[in-house]
């Protein structure tokens, strides 16, 4: 049977994610609409064999919901290979183009199989510890700039690397409004933020992305990860080096450009 051209573009995405690689854009029919490129991301997803470790939640911010005419934010699956301790080296393309840091929760295997919808004020007893992490983000292809949710969600969710802090076991704290700080002080660069950019609160992100997981029939049966999506906004990797972000109260994450 010949393939499809959703076939075809996955095939070279998922080529192109294992081995490392960029490619040329990809058609716009895939990118233009948030529900067509759902559709590739999930597809592309479905054939990779490295194993899922957690979920992105993505375009958490309102300004660049409402710049870009979305509705809502999305999430895409995170894979082993891209998921490092805090510290490690990233190795960077000219498709990389930003840095975040973000809050991170690991969730309780006892999820999958919870009943109804996921609240504020249900969610907390999933999460087992919480954590600071660094994402880097870029595409797998030659292109730059984001003009749609469906830019990145149909390349993997523009995820390159997660790289993790130390986990706490988790308690609460004011999560929803917390200082952040994102600095490479060898290039003198520092972007200042707060979990309150993130979807009001990160625990709101989580909410969404879980709820996504249950409608989506989603069932890892292990403990995983979400990140709930960025605090200061895309920062540009304006240089190599040393990144360290800090989230108040809960830690820092690292990140060696190179």
């Amino acid at each position: 049977m010949k393939k499809t051209l959703l076939e075809k573009t996955a095939d070279k995405l998922v080529n192109a994610f294992i081995n490392n690689k960029i490619i040329a854009p990809i058609p716009t029919k895939f990118t233009k609409k948030l529900g067509e490129a759902q559709k590739l991301r999930k597809l592309c997803e479905s054939k990779v064999k490295d194993p899922i470790i957690g979920f992105k939640a993505a375009g958490t911010g309102f300004p660049v919901m409402k710049k870009l005419k979305e509705k809502e934010p999305f999430y895409a699956a995170i894979f082993k290979k891209n998921f490092l301790k805090s510290g490690q080296k990233v190795k960077i393309n000219k498709s990389t183009f930003g840095i975040e840091l973000e809050v991170c929760y690991l969730i309780k295997k006892s999820f999958f199989s919870s009943k109804g919808s996921i609240t504020i004020k249900n969610v907390t007893k999933y999460i087992s510890h919480m954590a600071p992490c660094i994402e880097v983000i870029g595409y797998r292809q030659r292109k730059k700039g984001i003009t749609s949710f469906g830019d990145l969600c149909s390349d993997f969710g523009a995820n390159f690397k997660f790289l993790i802090g130390q986990k706490k076991k988790y308690k609460r704290i004011n999560i929803g409004n917390l200082k952040t700080i994102i600095s490479n002080k060898k290039i003198k660069q520092s972007v200042s933020g707060n979990t309150n950019t993130v979807y009001i609160n990160p625990l709101n992100s989580l909410r969404f992305v879980l709820n996504k997981l249950k409608k989506d029939k989603i069932n890892l049966n292990k403990d995983f990860y979400v990140f709930t999506g960025s605090t200061v906004g895309v920062v540009p990797i304006l240089g190599k080096g040393l990144y360290e972000g800090k989230v108040e109260s809960l830690g820092s994450a690292k990140a060696i450009i190179h």
